[in-house]
């Protein structure tokens, strides 16, 4: 990559300033310290994803839970209940329709509607179906009048009429992942991306990461902060460009960055970190106007612990943590 992005002087250095911050935050608590676990009296405040996507409570819950569930299961069918989990982002929906189906939901459960009765039963006992981690298309584009019963026809058409699973064993690449995804309505470019790195964390799937990243509008308003002028590189270019200085940046400003268990950062990261970036900026820099002016959620702790787990093909060596 010949051109280089312009950083904007003090903002720049922010992003990986709340990069170590935040991840020294996740390592202390790991170790068993008494909160507060950081001193950045900003991050202490707010809450924000973990600096590694995997880590965050809701992918540790589909990598173990969903991704490798040991329940015994198809290709196709593993992948399916990837994607349809990734819609919800739900644990309660989806741990109820567990318990009415006695089992994950496989596709034959799309074709006999017992997903769909599911649900159904779920959305009736708890209200709520979704979370608000995602903003999901809500187009009417299979004549349903409900989103879930959208969703529902839109994964029959995925993984019965398409036979998509097989699909994505096929693919050659993350891109390839992400464009059979996009292909579908009520994806789309965020979401195909975020499905795609959900689906290459199980065993069928198994791609590099930094071989393909997108965007998200949060990471777009980070970029605009964190940069003058973006040298006419594209977003995802600029991600890249992150990727690839992580080691010497951290160094040049004296943070001893870890990493995941030496895991460095990865696109997915990088791009999430503008997100986390633009949002920890409107109240580290409130005179560098966006269109979101205030972060939304306060940091309250979940005394729920997480046991840690990542895809094996990783190799991650986790330590042994302290209760």
């Amino acid at each position: 990559m010949t051109k280089a992005p312009i950083p904007r002087p003090g903002v720049y250095e922010l992003y990986w300033k709340f990069a170590y911050e935040r991840q020294e935050a996740f390592n202390n608590r790991l170790a068993g310290q008494a909160g507060p676990w950081t001193s950045d009296p900003i991050i202490q405040e707010y809450k924000f994803c973990n600096v590694f996507r995997a880590a965050d409570r809701v992918s540790q819950y589909m990598i173990r839970s969903v991704c490798y569930n040991n329940e015994p299961t198809s290709p196709a069918d593993r992948l399916f209940q990837i994607v349809a989990f990734r819609f919800f982002s739900n644990i309660d929906t989806w741990e109820g329709v567990k318990k009415i189906l006695g089992r994950a939901p496989v596709t034959d459960d799309l074709v006999t509607g017992k997903f769909e009765d599911a649900l159904e039963i779920v959305r009736a006992k708890n209200g709520k179906l979704y979370t608000g981690a995602f903003i999901l298309c809500a187009a009417d584009a299979y004549g349903r009048r409900l989103k879930h019963l959208n969703h529902v026809e839109l994964f029959k058409d995925m993984f019965v009429n398409h036979n998509l699973g097989e699909g994505l064993c096929r693919a050659a690449s993350l891109a390839d992942v992400y464009k059979l995804l996009h292909e579908f309505p009520l994806i789309g470019d965020f979401m195909a991306y975020q499905i795609a790195i959900d689906l290459n964390y199980s065993e069928h799937i198994n791609f590099d990461e930094n071989d393909f990243t997108r965007a998200g509008p949060g990471a777009v308003r980070g970029i605009k902060k964190v940069f003058l002028d973006t040298n006419g590189l594209t977003n995802e270019e600029v991600i890249m460009w992150m990727v690839e200085r992580q080691e010497e940046e951290f160094a040049k400003l004296g943070y001893a960055f870890k990493g995941l268990f030496s895991r460095p950062l990865h696109a997915i990261d990088a791009q999430g970190l503008f997100c986390e970036t633009d949002k920890y900026c409107r109240q580290a820099v409130p005179d560098l106007k966006s269109t979101r002016s205030r972060i939304k959620a306060r940091f309250s702790e979940n005394p729920t612990p997480v046991d840690l787990f990542f895809p094996p093909k990783w190799g991650l060596m986790l330590p042994e943590t302290k209760s």
